[in-house]
C-alpha cells in the first residue's frame, strides 16, 4: 500500500535538487492525463531524480513506465506466493547491503539452481521487477545503480530457455521508464556463451546502455575497479552475507510487503482515456497507439 512508500520529506532532505515546485508542476500535468493512475509523491520524486531533475523527461518516463507495465502483464504482475516460492530458490536477485564508493546501489543476479528445467525466463524477469519495485518504493533512489550478472552455471540449455519478447519488453521498461540512473552493467564469469546472448539482446539496447557493458572473465579482478570486493557476497571473498542468506531475506521482504506490490499493480493505465497517440506503444509493441480523445475541463 502507498503508506509504506518512503516518506517524500526524506527524499527532499536527501537531495536538495528535488523541489516541491517541480513536483507540483508534474501533479498539475497528471491532472490532464486521465489515462494515468494517481501517483504517490514518492513516485514523482523517483522519476525526477532518475531524469536528472528535467521535468519534461520525467513526464515522459512516468507515462512510459506505466504504459509498458500495462502492455506486458506477463512479466510485470507480481508472482503469486506459490509461484514465488518456486522461483525464488532458482536465482538470487537483490540489492546488496553496501553501496559503491560513489553511492551507487548494486543490483546483483546469479543462478542458485543451475538445472535448466528450473529456469523460467518470464518468472525470473518478474522476480527481478518485484525486488526492484520494492527497493525503490521503500528506500528511494541511490546515486545510481550498478548491475552485476554472474554467468557461473549458465549453460547452453539456459540460453535455449530465454524468451525474446519478455526480454525485449523488460529492456524497454528499464531504458524508457524505470526511475533509476544506470551507471554500470557488469557481466561476471563471462563465458563464450556471452556472444550468443549479446546477439539476442543487442537489437534492443540503446547505444548509451550498450556502452556501459563490461565483461569479466573467470578468476579476473577487473570488476574491483568499479565494485570493490568488500561490497560483494562472502562467496566472492566479500564482506557481505552469502547470496543464499540474502535471497532468503529477500523472500521474507517480498512477502512482508506484498500489499505494496498489489497496490502498485492497481496503478493501471486506461488507454480508452488517453488523449492522442502513444508513440512507445506503436514503436515497441506494434499497438496502434491511437486512443479516444477526451475533453479536459
Amino acid at each position: 500500500m502507498s503508506s509504506k512508500c518512503i516518506e517524500p520529506e526524506k527524499l527532499y532532505s536527501r537531495d536538495p535538487k528535488l523541489t516541491k515546485q517541480d513536483v507540483e508542476i508534474i501533479k498539475e500535468w497528471l491532472k490532464k492525463q486521465p489515462h494515468l493512475p494517481e501517483l504517490h509523491e514518492t513516485q514523482i520524486l523517483l522519476s525526477l531524480h532518475s531524469c536528472y531533475y528535467q521535468i519534461e523527461a520525467a513526464k515522459t518516463a512516468i507515462d512510459n513506465y506505466f504504459t509498458v507495465r500495462n502492455l506486458c502483464p506477463e512479466i510485470f504482475t507480481a508472482l503469486k506466493p506459490d509461484v514465488l516460492k518456486i522461483t525464488s530458490p532458482v536465482v538470487f536477485t537483490g540489492v546488496l547491503p553496501k553501496r559503491t564508493p560513489d553511492g551507487c546501489g548494486i543490483l546483483m543476479f546469479k543462478l542458485l539452481d543451475t538445472k535448466t528445467d528450473s529456469f523460467n525466463c518470464a518468472n525470473i524477469i518478474n522476480l527481478i521487477n518485484m525486488v526492484s519495485v520494492l527497493y525503490l518504493h521503500l528506500n528511494g533512489a541511490d546515486t545510481g545503480v550498478v548491475a552485476l550478472f554472474d554467468m557461473k552455471g549458465f549453460s547452453l540449455g539456459h540460453l535455449t530457455r530465454l524468451n525474446v519478447n519478455p526480454i525485449k519488453h523488460a529492456l524497454c521498461l528499464v531504458q524508457e521508464g524505470t526511475p533509476v540512473r544506470i551507471k554500470g552493467i557488469h557481466v561476471m564469469n563471462a563465458s563464450p556463451l556471452i556472444d550468443k546472448i549479446m546477439a539476442l539482446i543487442k537489437p534492443f539496447l540503446k547505444t548509451e546502455i550498450y556502452n556501459l557493458l563490461q565483461f569479466h572473465t573467470p578468476n579476473s579482478d577487473t570488476l574491483y575497479k568499479s565494485v570493490p570486493k568488500e561490497c560483494l557476497p562472502e562467496e566472492y571473498g566479500g564482506a557481505q552475507p552469502s547470496s543464499q542468506t540474502m535471497n532468503e531475506q529477500n523472500m521474507k521482504n517480498i512477502l512482508d510487503n506484498y500489499d505494496l506490490l498489489e497496490w502498485h499493480e492497481g496503478q493501471k493505465v486506461d488507454e480508452k482515456k488517453r488523449m492522442g497517440k502513444s508513440k512507445l506503444a506503436n514503436d515497441v509493441f506494434g499497438v496502434e497507439g491511437t486512443f479516444k480523445k477526451l475533453e479536459i475541463d
